[in-house]
């Protein structure tokens, strides 16, 4: 009984050991999924009854989450591409290594086949040569049968058979000079022949030797085509891993892009921002546009303080352009181009009461007051004429759907940021679109130069605080932050 007992706790508390182990393992995985199911139900459903403060907290911490995300996927795309290529490039050279083998081999054959007519050759030349042989040893054998025949004639006889003594001694040395030539030519003759036999034997040997190479040559083949396989299933593997990870990153990148949106649209329509949503605001439209978020702010800091100031006069009579000063009352002439601007400035205020359900009246609505010379009339954040404005709209309209406003800070950074990225586009430096949106093209004059440093010297301040979420206390009084 005590046994048992014992038994049994001791499962339960393996049990509870092993389960609290895989919820401390798999934690990370909870709170991901959690988080994730978090911020795709604030992405699809809103706010939902949530502080607009708490809505705006919580997509920031999604904001956040899948910017890592998107970080450590960027990281395993490129390690897994890594791997893609390097396996790639084996199956590359594995390639190259068949084909040189197969190469080698066909080149083998040719030898081979070489070597089968020069093996031919020598075996017809040995066959002739044995022919030679037969008839050197016949003519020889009959030459030994004559001296035979001249050995068995009596002295008596030979003598009498030649008329003259003279002729029977040529005869002897005839004879005998005769036998030692078809000596000598046969000995000459297997010379040759054997001569031709170590040749064919050299030869098949050497033929031997290829066909071994050839064997050896095709196992090689054989295994560099394994080998290849293997490469090719492994990069089929990592391949469908590179896929999945760029799948999973681009997912990431789109419920960024969704959370960035839905934080821009939260930030006030028409009203001072504070510096962090002129961040979020610059960051959105520098990422939609392919902009640097610095840069803009550096624009929209020189040209109204991001916002804050965006003109200080009304204009009271379209056909002359003059106005007044909105703080005094003051009359004041060149308000804004009567002929290039306020046909385009009564147009924009029309449609955006229309399309955004407003009431502006244009007579008293801010724009930019006159400098010393030429005329006023600029309009919001971006401080951009109302003629140069109707240049950008429908590019600002393709990307928010509704009648942009020139005063809501969004539009005005979009249509800043298309104007940058344009200038930059033609011009090549940041420098040199910065003088453009200035003066139009980068001139390079004394005031051109004066509003590019200018602005650098913002860009700088905005860049670093993005960077470092710090910022000198000079760089903050020159923005107005301070």
């Amino acid at each position: 009984m005590s046994q048992t007992f014992t038994k049994k706790s001791a499962i339960v508390i393996f049990s509870i050991i092993a389960l609290f182990c895989f919820f401390i393992t798999n934690k990370e995985v909870f709170s991901k999924k959690n988080l994730e199911e978090i911020c795709q139900d604030l992405v699809e459903n809103g706010q939902q009854g949530l502080s607009q403060e708490k809505y705006r907290e919580q997509l920031k911490e999604c904001q956040r989450f899948y910017e890592q995300q998107v970080a450590k996927l960027e990281k395993e795309v490129y390690e897994t591409g890594a791997k893609k290529k390097s396996l790639q490039n084996a199956i590359y050279i594995l390639n190259k290594k068949i084909k040189n083998i197969e190469y080698q081999i066909y080149q083998s054959y040719l030898v081979i086949k070489d070597l089968k007519v020069q093996i031919k050759n020598t075996e017809s030349s040995i066959e002739k040569t044995s022919k030679n042989i037969q008839e050197a040893k016949n003519k020889l054998k009959a030459i030994l049968r004559a001296i035979n025949e001249e050995d068995k004639k009596s002295t008596i006889e030979i003598l009498f058979s030649e008329k003259k003594l003279s002729g029977f001694f040529e005869n002897l040395v005839w004879l005998a000079r005769l036998s030692d030539k078809s000596k000598e030519i046969l000995q000459d003759i297997k010379a040759l022949k054997r001569n031709l036999e170590i040749q064919k034997q050299s030869l098949n040997e050497e033929k031997l030797g290829l066909e071994h190479t050839i064997q050896i040559q095709k196992m090689q083949k054989e295994q560099n085509a394994r080998a290849k396989k293997e490469k090719e299933y492994y990069y089929q593997l990592t391949n469908q891993e590179y896929l999945r990870k760029l799948k999973e990153k681009e997912s990431a990148e789109k419920m960024a892009a969704k959370i960035r949106q839905k934080i821009y649209e939260l930030i006030g329509v028409r009203r001072k921002v504070t510096y962090k949503e002129a961040i979020d605001v610059a960051k959105y439209a520098g990422s939609l546009i392919g902009i640097r978020p610095a840069l803009l702010l550096g624009i929209l800091s020189q040209e109204s303080a991001i916002g804050r100031n965006v003109g200080q006069c009304y204009l009271k009579n379209p056909k002359t352009g003059a106005g007044v000063v909105a703080s005094t009352g003051k009359k004041i002439n060149r308000v804004m181009h009567p002929t290039r601007d306020v046909p385009h400035f009564l147009r924009i205020i029309k449609n955006i009461n229309k399309e955004k359900g407003l009431n502006l009246d244009p007579f008293s609505t801010l724009v930019s007051c006159p400098m010393s010379f030429g005329w006023g009339g600029a309009m919001g954040p971006a401080q951009f004429i109302p003629s140069t404005w109707v240049l950008y709209e429908n590019r600002v309209k393709q990307k928010t759907g509704v009648a942009p406003d020139p005063w809501d800070i969004r539009d005005a950074a979009l249509a800043a940021s298309i104007y940058l990225k344009d200038a930059l586009n033609r011009y090549g430096t940041e420098g040199a679109a910065i003088q453009s949106y200035f003066c139009g093209s980068p001139k390079n004059t004394y005031w051109c130069k004066w509003y590019e440093r200018n602005v650098l010297y913002l860009t700088k301040c905005h860049q670093q605080f993005i960077d470092t979420g710090t910022m000198s206390l000079k760089c903050q009084q020159d923005i107005g932050l301070k």
